[in-house]
């Protein structure tokens, strides 16, 4: 479970980081589903192992804090687009 979270969390990273130069609504909502499947592993594994529960939601705040921060930014980039269309 943990190399499928790390997996899904890495691919998530650069998903977002691709649309964020390339915006693309379907990529969006694909990066969307990637953080989400990533919060839901982590709570699974934190749950199964509560002894390192602070290490990994510090790690969770930070991952979750950057790529929100690139989906928000990508979601402006293509509000601007649609209104300039």
């Amino acid at each position: 479970m943990l190399i499928l979270h790390i997996l899904i969390a890495l691919t998530s990273v650069g998903l977002t980081t691709h649309v964020f130069f390339n915006p693309s609504r379907r990529m969006l909502r694909g990066a969307y589903a990637l953080v989400g499947a990533t919060l839901a592993t982590g709570t699974i594994l934190v749950m199964s192992s509560p002894a390192h529960m602070v290490q990994a939601c510090l790690t969770g705040i930070v991952y979750t804090t950057g790529v929100s921060y690139g989906l928000v930014m990508t979601q402006r980039k293509l509000a601007t687009e649609s209104v300039k269309k």
